[in-house]
């Protein structure tokens, strides 16, 4: 017999062992599942995600039925870009150029996604408590719908339904979330499977997921449908396809011979639709349809004017090559392009209405309520400032513009280059502020003299030789006369500069440096037909546009 001395007693004189019970082995730990109530969170976060996202794509799609121009996403993304303060919208073109509003949308997408989902954790926990914060989006993008220019009643009933849908559904799909977390057995390890708490456990866990799954199939279709009605624009695309353009009275002169010049990653003189740079403060792109399309002339004016489209085709129209920038391009950027546009001159529909003495400035609004203060001057001299219909050869498209924008040579955008305009406000800088002017940007934005380098690129290898550099200069409404180089800080060389389409399009150039083995610093500067070079000291974009000289550095390998 073992002895052990865990225990052990006397017994005449003897030590008894008393012997204890067996040691049996241990049974294998089950696996830890998670806890009831992170289960319960989990499902209530899908079902939040589910109730607002439909809720929200439901407001799309009717937003595309009565309310094409303004939506409860689209309101409260405007609102987001009028509040940001200037450098940090600088901050987002510089990183996300012209997609900054497609990172916009995937920003608010991932924020009304959490807000979803926390409201049905909230919910689950405590009654309302989600709906609560369902009912304070719906706020928000109420207040966001009514803010907006071009909202309508319509507009304004659409963020109201799409609060109550989405509590509505959040409350279905919650009840049924707790009805099933009530009939699971409180032991489903000990519970036989024909027992009734499991069964009901199990009918109650199925209705939930039909639940779930059949609502978010719905949000699938609506989404689809929505898309489809609002990105479509079906009948304003067909007008817009249907369109021929009316010839100017005043054609476009030809490209003068040698003026594009032919070289390798230099980009076309001529800029395609497609390619063109946009930047603007619309989430969406309006829809304007121009059967319906008016332009309003008023202010200080002798007699109010009004324009339909018919009414503006029929006007005897100019067509130029313009080379337009924003002011947001920084020293080497790319937010600027040349395009032939096709429009009836603003000088001659302001001479209908008849400015009055004092005035001085044109504050031009958009259909979307975004407005730009352009200085009478530059409406109503010799420079070819139009209301355009064309762009390249076809009519504006709808991102830049359609049907008709202006184009102001001469200025940045953001105080000329109105898209979807529908009134022209005859008035005086100190009575009125456009949209940018009380977010720090400068009044009157005349564009500054700069110069690119486009080949070879920043930070690029190339082979020793003779190594072509080449670009484009500008200084729209007054020309370039000159283009220079220096490498390593030393000497202006002159480039080859080819003719200019006018002194209101940009310019290209090219330079041959033969170049040895090595690393180089190369800047480019232009110099106006006037004899005046652009400014080196370096200044960022607000207020009123960038200055330097643009600089690369190149490696030379041998």
């Amino acid at each position: 017999m073992d002895e052990t001395r865990a225990g052990h007693g006397q017994h005449g004189g003897k030590v008894q062992v008393q012997q204890g019970p067996a040691q049996q082995p241990q049974p294998r730990q089950p696996r830890q599942r998670p806890r009831p109530q992170r289960r319960r969170d989990l499902w209530a976060a899908g079902a939040g995600l589910v109730a607002v996202g439909t809720a929200v794509l439901l407001g799309e799609l009717a937003a595309g039925l009565v309310s094409p121009t303004v939506s409860p996403v689209t309101a409260v993304g405007g609102a987001v870009i009028d509040a940001v303060p200037p450098g940090v919208k600088e901050w987002v073109i510089s990183v996300f150029g012209t997609a900054d509003k497609v990172a916009l949308l995937g920003g608010m997408s991932l924020v009304i996604a959490a807000l979803a989902a926390l409201s049905g954790v909230l919910e689950v926990r405590r009654r309302f408590a989600g709906v609560a914060v369902i009912a304070v989006f719906g706020a928000v993008g109420l207040v966001a719908v009514v803010s907006r220019a071009d909202a309508t009643a319509n507009a304004i009933a659409v963020p109201v339904l799409v609060a109550l849908v989405g509590i509505a559904l959040l409350r279905w799909l919650i009840r049924k979330l707790l009805a099933w977390q009530a009939a699971a057995p409180a032991a489903p390890a000990a519970a036989a499977p024909d027992e009734s708490p499991a069964g009901e456990a199990a009918l109650a866990r199925r209705r939930f997921l039909l639940a779930l799954g059949g609502t978010a199939a719905g949000a699938g279709v609506v989404g689809v449908l929505a898309s489809t009605l609002r990105g479509a624009a079906a009948v304003v695309s067909d007008v817009r396809s249907r369109l021929a353009l009316p010839a100017a009275a005043a054609p476009v002169p030809p490209i003068p011979a040698g003026a594009e010049i032919r070289l390798d990653g230099l980009g076309p003189l001529v800029t395609p639709n497609k390619d063109f740079y946009r930047i603007d403060t619309a989430l969406r792109v309006p829809l304007v349809d121009p059967t319906t399309w008016t332009l309003k002339v008023a202010g200080m004016v002798e007699r109010e004017v009004e324009l339909d489209f018919a009414t503006l085709l029929a006007k005897p129209m100019t067509e130029r090559h313009v080379t337009i920038a924003c002011v947001s391009n920084e020293v080497g950027g790319d937010l600027i392009g040349n395009a032939r546009w096709l429009g009836w001159p603003v000088r001659e529909l302001l001479a209908m209405a008849g400015p009055k003495p004092g005035a001085d400035m044109v504050l031009s609004r958009s259909t979307d309520g975004f407005t730009a203060g352009t200085p009478l001057e530059a409406l109503t001299d010799s420079r070819d400032a139009l209301l355009v219909v064309g762009m390249n050869g076809e009519p504006l498209p709808f991102e830049h513009g359609f049907p008709v924008r202006l184009i102001v040579p001469g200025l940045y955008g953001y105080v000329s280059a109105t898209k979807w305009v529908t009134e022209l406000k005859v008035t005086r800088y100190s009575d009125d502020v456009a949209y940018w002017t009380p977010r720090g940007w400068s009044e009157r934005g005349p564009i500054k003299t700069s110069s690119r380098i486009d080949v070879p690129q920043d930070g690029h290898g190339v082979t020793a030789g003779i190594v072509v550099f080449g670009g484009v200069a500008w200084a729209q409404h007054t020309g370039i006369g000159k283009v220079e180089l220096r490498v390593n800080r030393g000497g202006w060389q002159q480039a080859e500069l080819a003719p200019g389409i006018s002194k209101d399009t940009w310019y290209q150039w090219k330079l041959p440096l033969a170049l040895t083995p090595g690393q180089y610093e190369v800047q480019v500067r232009a110099t106006t037909l006037d004899g005046v070079p652009q400014v080196e000291e370096s200044a960022p974009v607000a207020p009123s546009g960038a200055t330097g000289f643009h600089t690369v550095r190149v490696m030379v390998n041998s």
